[in-house]
C-alpha cells in the first residue's frame, strides 16, 4: 500500500458513460489549448488527511450495496481557485451527502472537507475574461449525471500546479451497483 503519510486521500466520484467520455474529450481539450493538466473527471466526495486507515477497506466497506447516483446540472462556472478554474456545478444531493459523512466518520484523521459537487474541467491560472468566454462557451447535452464509481486518490496536501495534479495516483476504487 502506498505511504498516506505525506499527503491527503481524496475519494472521487466518477461519471459513467456517455458522461465521462464527454467531459473527457472537454478536459483533454482545454488542456491541450491553455497548457494545462489533464485529469479524470470526478466529484470530490470527501478529503482524508492521509491516517493509516486503509482507503481500500473503506471503500469495500462503504460503497458496498449503494446504487449508482444521479447528479443534476446547474451550470457551468469558473472561480479564482486552480482547482476550480473552471467547472460544472452540479445540485446538492442527500444521498450524495450521507456517503461524505460516513467516509468522514470512517476515516482516523478526518478533514474539514464540505461538499460542493463539481466536475472541474481545468487547471490553470487565467484571466477572469477568459474564464468568463469559456464557461458561456461551454454546452452540455446533458442535464443530468450519472456516477457509477469511487476512487481513493493519493495526492498531495494542496494542488497549485501542474505538477501536483500529475502526482495523483489510484489507490483504490470500487464500483456501484444498480
Amino acid at each position: 500500500m502506498p505511504n498516506i503519510t505525506c499527503g491527503i486521500v481524496a475519494y472521487w466520484l466518477c461519471p459513467a458513460e456517455p458522461a465521462g467520455s464527454h467531459f473527457c474529450g472537454i478536459i483533454s481539450d482545454l488542456a491541450g489549448r491553455f497548457d494545462a493538466p489533464v485529469f479524470e473527471p470526478h466529484v470530490t466526495i470527501y478529503v482524508a488527511n492521509g491516517g493509516s486507515e486503509s482507503p481500500a477497506a473503506i471503500l469495500a466497506q462503504l460503497v458496498k450495496g449503494r446504487e449508482p447516483y444521479r447528479l443534476f446540472v446547474r451550470g457551468v462556472e469558473y472561480s479564482d481557485k486552480y482547482t476550480k478554474t473552471l467547472f460544472v456545478q452540479l445540485a446538492p444531493d442527500a444521498e450524495l451527502a450521507l456517503l461524505s459523512e460516513d467516509l468522514r466518520r470512517a476515516s482516523d484523521s478526518p478533514g474539514d472537507y464540505q461538499l460542493n459537487p463539481h466536475i472541474s474541467l481545468l487547471y490553470k491560472t487565467m484571466d477572469e475574461e477568459t474564464k468568463r468566454r469559456l464557461a458561456a462557451s461551454i454546452i452540455l447535452p446533458f442535464t443530468a449525471v450519472n456516477f457509477s464509481r469511487v476512487k481513493a486518490v493519493l495526492s498531495p496536501a494542496e494542488i497549485k500546479s501542474r505538477a501536483d495534479v500529475e502526482t495523483w495516483r489510484v489507490i483504490a476504487e470500487c464500483s456501484l451497483t444498480a
